[in-house]
């Protein structure tokens, strides 16, 4: 083998060397980048077309969640404790996620209870979790066409004296900028776990 060739040869085995730390490389940081607590959709749902208030009265529809992504959690502002330890936990993450200079999603409270929940008795409640969490509420009509498409439970449960309580689902619903379902965050939930999976999530497309 002549000079050349073995100089060839020695550049060849560097850039063999050199590719497959590479793919290694690339290997692990996508094992790493991998959302451990979310359940990712395999395909994003499209949510359908509706129409609610959101707490200041505005109309809140599909093209409201456009743009920006963001978290659903439905509950309302009677619930004893599932509805204001989540709301706590997510607005906790939001604030570390804030911290460390990473993107943050909106966050909505979308009620369950309309018929106790008006515009300003869920404003009134969210504004004790901080300025970035916002309320929904509206038409039972309107709110199933929501809660149908993202797999989420609710039903009236009669309690003493003619009150009521809400039966709900505990999930919280990643909404992607284009509007669709792309993931959930099954209860019990956990600060970590979201400041863990949402960056990846959100960075995800």
């Amino acid at each position: 083998m002549n000079a050349t060739s073995k100089i060839l040869a020695g550049i060849l085995v560097l850039t063999a060397f050199v590719g497959g730390i590479a793919f290694m490389y690339q290997g692990l940081r996508g094992a790493r980048m991998q959302p451990s607590f979310a359940t990712v959709w395999p395909t994003p749902r499209p949510l359908p077309e509706f129409s609610l208030k959101d707490d200041s009265g505005a109309e809140f529809n599909r093209a409201s969640l456009e743009g920006r992504w963001s978290l659903l959690f439905f509950g309302f502002t009677h619930c004893p404790d599932i509805c204001p330890v989540t709301l706590q936990q997510l607005a906790i993450a939001n604030t570390r996620l804030k911290e460390s200079g990473k993107t943050t999603p909106n966050i909505f409270l979308v009620s369950v209870d309309p018929e106790r929940d008006t515009p300003e008795v869920i404003a009134q409640y969210v504004s004790h979790f901080g300025s970035e969490i916002h309320g929904v509420t509206g038409d039972i009509a309107e709110l199933t066409k929501l809660t149908s498409t993202g797999g989420i439970f609710f039903e009236k449960s009669p309690l003493r004296d003619q009150e009521y309580s809400v039966d709900h689902s505990a999930a919280v619903l990643v909404i992607n900028d284009d509007g669709a379902i792309h993931a959930s965050f099954g209860a019990p939930h956990d600060v970590d776990n979201l400041v863990h999976d949402l960056p990846i999530l959100m960075g995800s497309r």
